[in-house]
């Protein structure tokens, strides 16, 4: 019984390090309106972007007082899902409230 080793039959597969970027990342902005009342506000930040009582009347006035505020940072689609349902929200409420999102 022989064995014979053929250089051309033999493959080496090398395996090349693949590099994975992490998703780009966006804030949730919500912007300041002179019409949308503050309770409404702290509610919006309650229920879409989970925060407790205390974050969501810090937030709000930051609103209030800087024209705008981070509500979250997100993978591109659920930062345009959560602009959506804010969005909705309001108009249903009749309210202007605006939510944006930026590219960190």
């Amino acid at each position: 019984m022989a064995i014979f080793s053929n250089l051309e039959d033999n493959i080496v597969v090398e395996r090349q390090k693949q590099k994975i970027k992490p998703p780009p990342m966006y804030q949730v902005v919500l912007l300041n309106d002179d019409f949308t009342p503050m309770g409404f506000v702290v509610m919006i930040l309650q229920k879409y972007f989970r925060k407790d009582q205390k974050a969501s009347i810090q937030i709000m006035l930051k609103v209030h007082c800087e024209g705008k505020a981070i509500c979250g940072v997100y993978t591109r689609d659920v930062a345009m899902t959560k602009v959506k349902q804010v969005t909705t929200h309001a108009k249903q409420a009749g309210h202007p409230l605006r939510c944006v999102m930026e590219r960190t």
